[in-house]
């Protein structure tokens, strides 16, 4: 089990796309997003944060540490700072509470690549693509996050990693087979996995 990592959930987006329903909590193959997620994270991390501002949709989550944004309405970059500022540990891996196919093994050894590498910020990269939100972000950075989200008018993940130290854990075409990285944007796309 990882203890100086948390291993954290953004449960607590607008989801204009998804008719305002929460996505953490569409059904999935028989399971909630969020109890998928949560199974996957309990074998790796000791510690859990499951940042959203609707606590109340996710009472079967009252053995996690629950927070909600210091920084409202501006997107993950605002629940990337609400879990950094809640953890006790040196980081948080970041993932984004619509990824419903994890991949325990995936997220090992992309945390073993961290602890081995010096960097504020580890990405999975594959191709022209990377994932923020499949992410380990060092609590370092906290106070150039709260500068930068004090400072700027655009508040995209992207933008503030211009401004720290990245470091890119390459994918294997192994890796991406089993869509680790597969995220819930359109009902439409719930409505596939499950028929699928």
């Amino acid at each position: 089990m990882i203890k100086d990592i948390s291993g954290v959930v953004l449960a607590g987006g607008a989801n204009r796309r998804f008719n305002g329903l929460i996505k953490s909590n569409v059904v999935i193959g028989g399971k909630t997003i969020i109890s998928r997620i949560t199974a996957t994270l309990d074998e790796i991390f000791t510690n859990i944060i499951v940042v959203t501002n609707t606590p109340e949709a996710f009472e079967e989550l009252d053995n996690y540490f629950v927070v909600g944004d210091h920084y409202r309405n501006i997107g993950p970059l605002g629940g990337i700072h609400a879990a950094l500022k809640a953890s006790g540990c040196n980081a948080c891996f970041v993932f984004a509470g619509d990824m419903p196919f994890l991949d325990p093994k995936l997220i090992l050894r992309q945390t073993d690549y961290f602890k081995k590498n010096s960097c504020d910020v580890l990405i999975p990269h594959y191709g022209s693509n990377i994932e923020p939100l499949h992410a380990i972000y060092n609590k370092s950075i906290l106070e150039e996050l709260e500068e930068f989200i004090e400072t700027q008018k655009s508040y995209a993940v992207r933008n503030f990693l211009d401004k720290v130290n990245v470091g890119y854990f390459d994918l294997l075409p192994s890796d991406v087979a089993g869509k680790p990285f597969t995220n819930i944007n359109y009902p439409g796309d719930a409505e596939g996995l499950n028929q699928g």
